[in-house]
């Protein structure tokens, strides 16, 4: 029994040396490491680019600037992950008989969007966003958000450039690597496009080939930046069927928000995405839509 005893530790003795212990256990991470966007609903600082001032879809991001004008991931790509499941925050609604109007939010997602989404979920309104491509890389939480609780995503281009002074091989570059930026980070393609400043041509809808989304109302809120004023503009201009314009990198545009809920629902309307609004019929390539 000595012998085989002996025996035994030596094989113990020789299968440790050999590395054939019990497999060590891994962990994905440090915990609470965030993403790129720095947390769950906070964004950091991002920028837009800046075309001339057309007086629509405003020059993208005065505020944005305080970062580079491109950002990207720090880290490899982001593995493949199930699609998020929007989340349904009203039985659907038919705008050919409800009150409805379209909110909708440009050239994000930026320092602000985070407060903005949870503003809307507090009030239980979903909204469109017309994101930049260039800032959907440092706020892919963000935008994995924005689908999951309801909202609907668009196409605003990469960079905010005038797109009909661009060849059309730039065109499509712009509008290519939003929708991969944006499919990449939150599992879905956007089916609608803003142009930015609202400037297009046959050209350029020929070349983009969605159906172009502008506005019923601006808020000039890129040019005033002032609360009082987004209040008056959201609360009063608004008819139904109406989309209305606004930029969630403005922090006096998402700090008005709350109040134009309020105003908004004291008058009766519906909130609907830009798709719910327009329900029932087919938005053609190419062409433009600014009110049911």
């Amino acid at each position: 029994m000595r012998g085989r005893g002996f025996v035994v530790l030596a094989v113990l003795g020789l299968m440790f040396a050999a590395g054939c212990g019990p497999a060590p256990s891994y962990r994905a991470g440090p915990a609470g490491a965030k993403d790129a966007d720095g947390g769950p609903d906070d964004a950091g600082p991002s920028a837009s680019s800046a075309g001339p001032g057309r007086g629509s879809s405003s020059p993208s991001a005065s505020e944005g600037n305080e970062a580079s004008a491109e950002q990207h991931d720090p880290g490899p790509s982001m593995p493949a992950t199930p699609e998020p499941r929007p989340r349904r925050l009203h039985s659907p609604v038919d705008c050919s008989v409800v009150k409805c109007v379209a909110l909708t939010f440009d050239d994000g997602p930026g320092p602000y969007t985070g407060r903005l989404l949870d503003e809307l979920r507090a009030a239980d309104v979903r909204a469109t966003f017309f994101l930049l491509g260039q800032n959907v890389a440092g706020h892919r939480r963000l935008v994995r958000r924005m689908v999951r609780e309801g909202h609907e995503v668009g196409n605003h281009s990469w960079s905010h450039p005038d797109l009909t002074t661009l060849p059309s091989g730039e065109v499509r570059a712009q509008v290519l690597r939003t929708q991969r930026a944006v499919e990449e980070a939150a599992g879905v393609a956007p089916v609608l496009f803003r142009p930015p400043y609202g400037a297009i041509d046959a050209r350029v809808a020929r070349t983009v080939g969605m159906p172009m989304i502008l506005w019923s109302v601006d808020s000039l809120d890129w040019l005033h930046r002032d609360v009082r004023r987004n209040i008056v503009v959201g609360v009063r201009r608004p008819r139904s069927g109406g989309i209305v314009l606004f930029h969630d990198i403005h922090r006096p545009s998402v700090a008005a928000v709350p109040t134009i809920l309020e105003g908004l629902k004291r008058r009766g309307f519906t909130f609907v995405t830009v798709s719910e609004l327009f329900e029932g019929r087919r938005l053609a390539p190419g062409r433009r839509y600014a009110e049911r």
